[in-house]
């Protein structure tokens, strides 16, 4: 099998060594993955967060995100894959054991379910410390200025680091003489550059959100049709994500901002000055209404970086009050945060070991490759290709653009899978077996035939049973419920997670009672961060 142009034959033969293939056992991801709770009509539950679940603040595992009723499981980061899954397994069981006093599931697909208007998708709310408002008033400012729709949305992000060892490896092979957090830095961002350019194939292999609920697109601009096997849905033929389109986490006027992954400076201070610089639109808005309550954090394109809606984020763990972009700069990138990834709704746990497993030898494929630098040019060839993927990615004569010419996605598609292929052996090598392989094997086919993919699943058995994308989706939410309800948490497990929400609950209270300064004090020393760090590094 040929490997693509920009795959180093050097490199993978420098990993193939045993003790430098050994440093790829250390190699941690961790899931943060959302699912909204929905009452058994498949509505959105109106429920405050559960108190048995702990508080949302401080949980470590249990949170929400944008909506009261979007739930947000955190794993801790696993060397594999199958630990990984059981502890989030066990975070499922655990949470349909509370949910069960109201009669409440999980809703398993990217796109939600049955949505009143604005005002019955409830902000999510984190008690009254400076921490906890701040980050209420944030969703709020976002349901003012793209709908609280919106925020009902779900995915799953995928956390990557590679250990020292690795990275020793690779500077010696480079003959790097950086420092060792420097060159990590710089080629997390080589891998952040790679991965924009061919994210675009994790959606169409992935991809689960053909087709939403009429409800969602009420009073919105779109070009999606009528499903003709059933009312009440709209999608389109060759969709594949919906939820990476402009229906999802997209915005108008975020499409002016050209963010820079060359490095760590530049990317600074792009999102830095997005940050600290006013906005007309959302000035109109206001920062606090008549009454001196806020409606937003800020009047600027961005509240805070997480605003910025991208594919892939490079990362560092904060502290308390820090901004992401602070520890960056004065840290360095830690790990990357992969957040194109839908939820698979055939998977009661939302993703597969097969899927984690691709992002794997994906993302090693993107960090031992080649990576020029990048221009707006090629910012905006990637906005278009995934605008392509996401609408037509089904389609077998779709065109991407690369470079100077479209050149075809299957094409290319196999080029990208070939090179996973090389790095999937890397990791077989490194962990026994030949599963990496066999994940990333299984995926050509996916590019043969496009019905094997997630995205065609769901019409496909929307058709054949009549079912709306609503009644889909509700019956699989049956499904899951019944497993993880059959399988509850017992003895040490079931007391460990009740101790860790009373633990999460006393924390809120601790915090909420500590002497804190005056919000608006609060929110100045927070935003003094990002002047500290809008010239660069």
């Amino acid at each position: 099998m040929s490997l693509p142009q920009g795959l180093h034959t050097s490199l993978l033969e420098t990993f193939t060594e045993p003790t430098a293939n050994a440093s790829l056992r250390g190699i941690l991801r961790g899931l943060e993955k959302e699912s909204l709770r929905v009452t058994p009509a498949g509505t959105l539950a109106q429920t405050d967060h559960p108190h048995s679940l702990g508080s949302a603040l401080t949980h470590p595992h249990i949170t929400t995100d944008y909506s009261e009723a979007l739930l947000e499981f955190i794993t801790d980061p696993f060397d594999d894959v199958a630990p990984l899954l059981a502890q989030l397994d066990d975070i499922h069981r655990f949470t349909y054991q509370q949910l069960a006093a109201n009669n409440e599931r999980l809703w398993p697909a990217s796109m939600p379910c049955i949505l009143g208007g604005d005002n019955e998708i409830p902000v999510a709310r984190y008690g009254s410390s400076n921490s906890g408002k701040m980050k209420t008033v944030y969703r709020i400012g976002l349901g003012h200025r793209y709908g609280r729709a919106m925020q009902t949305i779900a995915g799953i992000h995928y956390n990557f680091s590679l250990p020292d060892d690795f990275w020793r490896v690779l500077q010696a092979q480079c003959n790097n003489q950086q420092s060792l957090q420097d060159f990590k830095t710089e080629r997390y961002f080589g891998l952040i550059r790679n991965f924009r350019r061919n994210f675009w194939l994790l959606i169409y292999l992935f991809g689960a959100s053909p087709a939403v609920s009429s409800c969602f697109v009420k009073n919105r601009t779109h070009k999606l049709q009528p499903f003709p096997a059933a009312e009440h849905t709209m999608y389109l033929p060759f969709a594949t994500s919906l939820r990476m389109g402009d229906l999802g986490y997209q915005s108008d006027a975020q499409k002016s901002l050209v963010v820079n992954y060359n490095n760590l400076g530049d990317y600074l201070k792009t999102l830095c000055g997005a940050i600290t610089q006013s906005h007309a639109d959302y000035e109109k808005i206001g920062v606090k209404d008549s009454e001196g309550n806020y409606q937003q954090l800020n009047s600027s394109l961005l509240q805070i970086e997480n605003e910025f809606y991208s594919s892939i984020r490079p990362k560092r763990t904060t502290g308390r009050g820090e901004t992401a972009l602070q520890a960056l700069r004065l840290r360095g990138v830690e790990y990357v945060e992969v957040r194109c990834v839908d939820l698979n709704p055939y998977a009661p746990l939302g993703i597969t070991t097969e899927q984690m497993q691709v992002m794997d030898a994906f993302l090693l494929y993107c960090l031992l490759s080649d990576s020029p630098e990048t221009d707006e040019r090629e910012f905006y060839q990637g906005q278009e290709n995934q605008k392509r993927i996401v609408n037509s990615g089904r389609d077998p004569q779709l065109q991407l653009q690369r470079g100077d010419k479209d050149t075809p996605m299957q094409q290319w598609a196999n080029e990208i899978l070939r090179g996973c292929s090389a790095c999937a052996a890397l990791l077989d090598q490194a962990k026994g077996g030949d599963h990496y392989q066999q994940a990333v094997s299984a995926q050509f086919a996916k590019i043969d035939n496009a019905e094997l993919t997630p995205s065609a699943q769901v019409l496909r058995d929307m058709e054949q049973s009549h079912h709306s994308f609503y009644a889909h989706v509700l019956a699989q939410a049956e499904q899951h419920r019944a497993y993880f309800s059959g399988r509850p948490l017992m003895g040490e497990s079931f007391t460990e997670f009740t101790h860790m929400s009373e633990k999460s609950l006393q924390a809120q209270r601790d915090l909420e009672a500590s002497q804190q300064p005056a919000f608006d004090q609060y929110l100045e020393n927070y935003y003094a961060q990002y002047r500290g760090c809008s010239c660069g590094t």
